[in-house]
């Protein structure tokens, strides 16, 4: 007989047969149902989500004892959750983009990049690093590789090569891309304040942000790169990252990648008004993209100081072509070009003046219980994934929203047009709010009905290893979801059971769940096809993916021992 919903629902760590191991093995099965379907049958994402969210949904009430009314509760709680905030903030970050495309404008900022200089090292860190980070807050899923790959082909680099610096460069924007929803997302399924894993996530990127920049060049031309730019490769490193930490930990957590990418551009600009590399290098190495050194088989260039103009192969054909100078656009040109994201940043700043965001509090937020749940854990508490707190005025997916009424008001766009953008924003992205309500719904299923905690305790058996384990499972989670978002929604809440078990810090370790998952991203299966499609590449996702996994894996080992260190004395002191 089926219970009421409004029966109280303890979870139960063990229900397997009494087993913990057994029962963490079978809390697990809609994971590896996952990533199974994605990584090994090649699923689309959404149906992989649908089927894994189903066995959730079973064990949750067969093995679980969980009420049918209370699991579809949960998965109901999860969509929604899913829907708002999440896909709140992803549909209008991406109108917004699609906004700006539809001007003009968008094609003015990419000459103004490109006015800049020829040189590809320096323009793989402008565009494919600072304007991908820009457009990282406000579009993602992919788009940013896909632009970003596109505009490095059009100034001159190879498309291979062009894909490899595109999908490298994501990484450091993903923790804190549209308009935070990793970590908003993270808050929701852990209940942790997003502040507090702002900060702490933002004392963990800016390190990897600061080694970003330098294998950009290495990986454009080789040793040659690295020791004729280095010095604007450091530059942009450190700013972003010192930009990542200042923001996330003392500003608005929606604003980090804004102001680190637009911070970033503003030191480049400034330090090439004062230094030059010794050579412009317009394309390297045209035929297998494989980073070389100056002896190596890299293209003729025309060698010299600072503002030669580059003899390279061109971009398709392989023969000597002469690089024309971008001849850079006007300055109320360019200032229109960037206006959106100055409203974007105005707006959201506005909206963190203390009266301003105590007003908007008030007239605009909404906390209440999820009709149909009453969940308590192990020890009696009620478990947080069930309260919801509805900002719907101060969201950071109405302040987007705000922002593009205005930008269209700037570019003169009838309502008409904006209207019609909106609904070809949905359509792009319908699959992916299937995609992501199911995610969503799985996560809350699995945390609602004690799969996750399950899950947690097991793992808290391998004492302070956990700290070791728990940056590899965020890398795992976004490698094979393709979603720093999703990872956190799927792992953040049995990050924080097996920190609690553990004795390690449930903040370090849900952060680190983000902050290592976005080294991930460059492998995913969503990524590597976007790029290679972007590249003209189709069906070479696996070289792409040959050529990056050892970045990533060094990368995830490096902020590995990082996080580690966090969890120990040594650097404890990091941890908010």
């Amino acid at each position: 007989m089926v219970q009421p919903v409004t029966e109280l629902f303890p979870q139960v760590t063990d229900p397997i047969f009494g087993n913990l191991v057994l029962s963490a093995v079978c809390a697990a099965l809609p994971l590896v149902l996952l990533f199974v379907l994605l990584g090994v049958f090649r699923v689309k994402a959404h149906k992989a989500a649908l089927a894994s969210l189903l066995l959730s949904i079973v064990l949750a009430v067969v093995g679980w004892q969980m009420p049918v009314g209370q699991a579809l509760s949960a998965a109901a709680a999860g969509a929604f959750y899913g829907l708002f905030p999440i896909l709140w903030i992803l549909v209008n970050a991406l109108w917004i983009y699609k906004l700006t495309v539809a001007t003009p404008w968008f094609e003015v900022l990419g000459r103004t990049i490109r006015s800049i200089t020829n040189d590809l090292r320096i323009l793989s860190i402008l565009i494919a690093f600072c304007f991908g980070a820009l457009l990282e807050s406000l579009a993602g899923f992919g788009a940013p590789v896909a632009i970003s790959a596109a505009m490095l082909m059009a100034a001159g680099m190879k498309p291979l090569k062009s894909a490899l610096v595109s999908l490298l460069a994501n990484t450091a924007p993903v923790a804190f891309g549209a308009m935070a929803a990793p970590i908003i997302a993270l808050n929701g399924v852990t209940g942790i304040p997003v502040q507090e894993l702002s900060q702490m996530a933002g004392r963990q990127t800016p390190f990897i942000a600061i080694l970003v920049p330098l294998i950009l060049v290495f990986m454009v031309d080789g040793k040659r790169g690295l020791r004729q730019t280095w010095p604007v490769a450091l530059v942009a490193g450190f700013v972003f990252g010192l930009s990542q930490f200042v923001t996330a930990n003392f500003f608005a957590v929606e604003l980090t990648d804004v102001v680190a990418a637009v911070a970033t551009v503003t030191a480049v600009l400034i330090m090439l008004k004062f230094w030059q590399p010794r050579e412009i290098i317009g394309v390297t190495d045209v035929d297998s993209g494989n980073a070389v050194s100056a002896g190596g088989d890299s293209a003729p260039v025309l060698a010299g100081r600072a503002g030669t103009v580059p003899v390279a192969p061109a971009p398709e054909t392989g023969t000597t072509a002469v690089l024309e100078k971008t001849t850079r656009p006007p300055a109320g040109q360019v200032f229109m070009s960037v206006a959106p994201y100055l409203i974007i940043m105005t707006i959201f700043s506005i909206a963190q003046i203390p009266a301003i965001k105590t007003w908007l509090s008030a007239i605009g937020s909404v906390t209440f219980p999820w009709p149909g749940l009453d969940v308590v854990n192990a020890a009696g508490d009620p478990v947080p994934a069930q309260t919801f707190k509805l900002d719907h005025i101060k969201a950071t997916g109405t302040l987007l929203m705000l922002s593009g009424i205005v930008t269209m008001a700037l570019y003169r766009m009838s309502i008409r047009q904006g209207l019609a953008t909106y609904w070809q924003t949905l359509v792009q992205l319908r699959w992916t709010i299937v995609t992501v309500t199911a995610v969503l719904s799985l996560s809350f299923v699995m945390n609602l009905s004690g799969q996750t905690n399950s899950l947690g305790v097991a793992l808290a058996t391998t004492g302070v290893f956990f700290a070791v384990l728990s940056p590899v499972i965020g890398w795992l989670g976004v490698a094979l979801t393709g979603s720093d978002t999703s990872s956190n929604s799927l792992f953040g809440q049995l990050q924080v059971s097996a920190a609690t078990e553990t004795g390690l810090s449930p903040t370090l370790m849900a952060a680190a769940n983000s902050s290592a998952g976005v080294l991930g991203k460059m492998l995913s299966v969503q990524n590597l096809a976007v790029a290679a499609a972007a590249v003209g590449m189709a069906g070479e996702e696996s070289t792409l993916f040959r050529k990056l996994i050892g970045w990533s894996l060094s990368l995830l080992l490096l902020i590995t021992v990082l996080i580690v260190l966090q969890s120990t004395p040594v650097l404890g002191w990091m941890v908010p």
